[in-house]
């Protein structure tokens, strides 16, 4: 017997709702299959898996199992293929299960695989930025979405989907320190204001040898900007009341890039930056969506 049928917990608590959306013809029933004749997911997105995280959830399925099944498709020859749910599926392996719950999904469609794998991973497994840009492009590239259309299926607003996918634009070895954990995504979105990537490389290095701060790469950025000579990568030294700080800080999020609030007596005005035509394009975009 290659699979055992068991009574479910109810979809809904299961399967989230994109998988629904995206593969609706599911079998109602709960299955536990053999670990053995379930072959990875060739559209799998994931690109690294954190080896402490990966322990951590060893340890857990050793203790409790598998709690949330994975989701496969049937295959020829009576195997199954993964759609999602890697880590799930390698923890059980590496601990010795031999049989795990799995939804048997109803796809044919490679494409529709690719989709529901993507959507499945770039929402509920704790991708690095890069890689879940990475997988923003791919559902852009391979299944001919729209950015917003991106955004629709994974639940964010358009300018987050445009601001992750800018990060691609970075020097391969900046991509990797963010995919290390040596920058955060602020520095790495501070970074991309620099006017080349020789620039840009040569600010990360100092970012990383000195741990800068985010606040402190974009101060640095604007100096680049503005021709300080020999670029010196000197803070300036500046004082803002915090309700300045944190209305800069949500607009640096919300446009994804630098901003500066001026305020006077009697009102004041917002300074947004722009590097590049491309930028500026993207900003204009934006404007255009909420109604600037």
């Amino acid at each position: 017997m290659k699979s055992k049928t068991r009574l479910g917990k109810g979809l809904d608590a299961l399967i989230s709702t994109p998988v629904d959306q995206i593969a609706p013809k599911l079998k109602k029933a709960l299955h536990e299959i053999d670990v053995g004749l379930i072959d990875p997911n060739p559209f799998q997105p994931r690109m690294e898996m954190d080896s402490e995280a990966f322990e951590e959830l060893k340890n857990s399925v050793r203790e409790k199992g598998i709690i949330q099944p994975v989701a496969v498709r049937p295959v020829e020859d009576g195997r199954y293929q993964l759609i999602a749910g890697e880590r799930r599926l390698k923890a059980a392996i590496a601990v010795g299960l031999k049989w795990i719950p799995a939804y048997i999904l109803d796809i044919t469609s490679d494409e529709d695989m690719l989709e529901m794998a993507l959507v499945e991973n770039v929402q509920r497994e704790h991708l690095n930025p890069i890689d879940l840009a990475n997988g923003y492009q791919r559902l852009i590239d391979e299944v001919n979405l729209t950015q917003e259309e991106v955004a629709e299926k994974i639940g964010k607003d358009r300018a987050t989907v445009a601001n992750m996918l800018r990060l691609l634009k970075l020097p391969e070895k900046i991509q990797e320190s963010l995919k290390k954990g040596e920058i955060r995504e602020g520095h790495a979105r501070a970074l991309l204001g620099m006017p080349d990537s020789a620039t840009q490389i040569e600010l990360w290095k100092k970012v990383v040898k000195n741990g800068y701060s985010v606040r402190k790469v974009e101060d640095e950025v604007k100096k680049a900007r503005d021709g300080s000579p020999h670029f010196q990568l000197q803070k300036q030294a500046r004082k803002k009341s915090p309700f300045v700080s944190r209305t800069e800080g949500n607009l640096r999020e919300k446009f994804g890039t630098q901003v500066k609030l001026h305020t006077k007596k009697d009102g004041g005005s917002i300074e947004i930056f722009f590097y590049s035509r491309e930028d500026l394009d993207r900003l204009l975009e934006l404007f255009d969506e909420i109604k600037i």
